[in-house]
């Protein structure tokens, strides 16, 4: 006849096994960030690129930002397994040994599945199962098998469901400061990526002005040889004009080095190939932010990940000075258990069965005495906890201090362009005064090349201010901690 205990045992033991093994299962597939799709093609003979364009292709393939996605494979099966703390858990042992003596030869099989539960309230239930056959050549054959239980109740030391949930707490608290990490890990990339587009732009609008000015420089050198040969001029004074030409030309070449420069570092931080011809297709139109400080400051306090991690470590402080006082107290537990078990005889072609059973109930006290290192423990504890705080205050601090250094930066580098702008347009009427007057006889080549460095400082000087404002305002996007908002960037994590 089936018996019914044993086969419900069993079965349970195999379910948890079941169980156990489809829960071992993972596959690395990590995530990515995305953006709304945006259509780039690389096939292209020169890549016309926008800035929301190259943001697109390094959320792709940006491979700081397929490193950071990757490790949270790990980061989460890390959360997985506190999680499952309190999941029961099987352990399958085995063995078959052949023996020899003296007097006879005997085979040994044994199977041992074993499991174990502990509850959020600190109870610890094990339940094993042992199955032992025996087959000797003199003795004949003898089996045993047997179901032992047990339970632990703690009253003191590592009592109750806030010191029992304490690793879980913690972990997803960790998990919460690697979310934060992902996200201040993709957010310096797009931020990188960001300057550096910039950086082409700039050395684009730079080649082009040395190009403009290497022009200006050329009709001057005709307009001048004109001028000589009608006699209106020294023959002599053409070298100023021409030695103006060869500086342009080394601008020039200047320029495309800085702009080639700048392409790599571009295609670098995007994982293309070094060898694509790029174009930064983004035109330059400022419009400036308008925000106060106070609304600057509540986005940060949201939003700002190395601030947000800091409340979270402090919140961990507390939580491990927390297990660290329930180390001191003393270890005082319940205990029960009970054991069943059936050997079963061959001797003389007779078979028997034999029954035997014990089962118990106490209490079991563990005093720790004169062991410094428990206290050691729990002044570490404490000194973190203190400690922090005063990192949590310096983080606010320096939270607000760079917020606000932030958003004077960018209003001064909006008026620094005005003012650049206004210098710029004065510039160039400037120089145009002076060749008018150059052209009826009242002016000489030392003032309209003096007027043309005048005009090619100011178009520069115009084109850093425009940059300078532009990354001041993604300065500003990264110290809130709003990059990600600010272009539309999901994390899917």
């Amino acid at each position: 006849m089936t018996d019914h205990p044993r086969a419900r045992c069993w079965l349970f033991l195999l379910y948890l096994l079941a169980w156990h093994t489809k829960a071992q299962a993972t596959t690395l597939a990590p995530a990515h960030a995305s953006m709304p799709m945006r259509p780039v093609s690389l096939r292209e003979q020169t890549i016309e690129l926008s800035l929301a364009d190259a943001i697109y292709l390094g959320l792709r393939d940006n491979r700081a930002i397929r490193s950071s996605y990757l490790q949270r494979i790990a980061q989460k099966f890390d959360l997985r397994v506190e999680e499952d703390r309190f999941t029961p858990q099987l352990t399958l042992s085995g063995r078959h040994i052949a023996y020899r003596n003296q007097s006879d030869r005997y085979r040994q099989h044994e199977v041992l599945p074993q499991a174990v539960w502990q509850t959020a309230f600190g109870t610890r239930f094990s339940l094993a199962w042992s199955n032992q056959l025996s087959i000797a050549n003199q003795a004949g054959r003898t089996r045993t098998d047997g179901a032992t239980f047990s339970v632990i109740q703690p009253l003191l030391r590592g009592a109750g469901w806030e010191i029992n949930t304490a690793p879980v707490r913690l972990a997803r608290l960790a998990e919460q400061i690697n979310r934060l990490n992902l996200k201040s890990s993709v957010s310096n990339s797009i931020t990188q990526i960001i300057l550096a587009y910039r950086e082409l732009l700039r050395a684009q609008e730079q080649v082009q002005i040395a190009k403009d000015a290497l022009a200006r420089a050329q009709q001057l050198l005709e307009a001048n040889q004109a001028m000589i040969a009608a006699g209106r001029m020294a023959a002599f004074e053409v070298v100023q004009t021409q030695a103006a030409v060869a500086a342009q030309e080394l601008a020039v070449e200047e320029a495309y080095n800085q702009l080639d420069g700048g392409r790599l570092a571009l295609l670098q931080l995007l994982a293309l190939d070094l060898n694509s011809p790029l174009n930064a297709s983004d035109t330059l139109q400022p419009q400036h932010t308008q925000m106060s400080l106070a609304e600057a400051l509540g986005a940060a306090y949201e939003q700002q990940p190395a601030y947000l991690t800091q409340l979270i470590v402090s919140e961990q402080a507390a939580i491990n000075l927390l297990l660290a006082s329930n180390e001191q107290r003393w270890d005082v537990s319940l205990v029960g258990g009970a054991t069943q078990v059936r050997d079963h005889l061959a001797v003389g072609g007779v078979r028997t069965t034999e029954h035997s059973w014990e089962g118990y109930a106490g209490i079991q006290l563990d005093i720790p005495l004169n062991d410094l290192s428990i206290r050691q423990t729990k002044v570490r504890a404490q000194v973190q906890v203190e400690d922090q705080n005063i990192r949590l205050a310096e983080s606010r601090q320096l939270l607000q201090r760079d917020v606000g250094n932030s958003l004077r930066d960018l209003n001064t580098r909006w008026r620094q362009y005005e003012i650049a702008q206004r210098a710029q347009a004065l510039s160039r009427r400037t120089l145009q005064i002076e060749r008018e007057k150059l052209a009826a006889g009242r002016s000489s080549n030392f003032q309209v090349i003096s007027f043309e460095a005048d005009l090619r400082n100011a178009e520069n000087t115009r084109l850093n201010a425009l940059i300078a404002y532009f990354n001041a305002q993604s300065t500003l996007d990264q110290n809130l901690g709003t990059t990600l908002d600010s272009w539309g960037i999901e994390l899917n994590d």
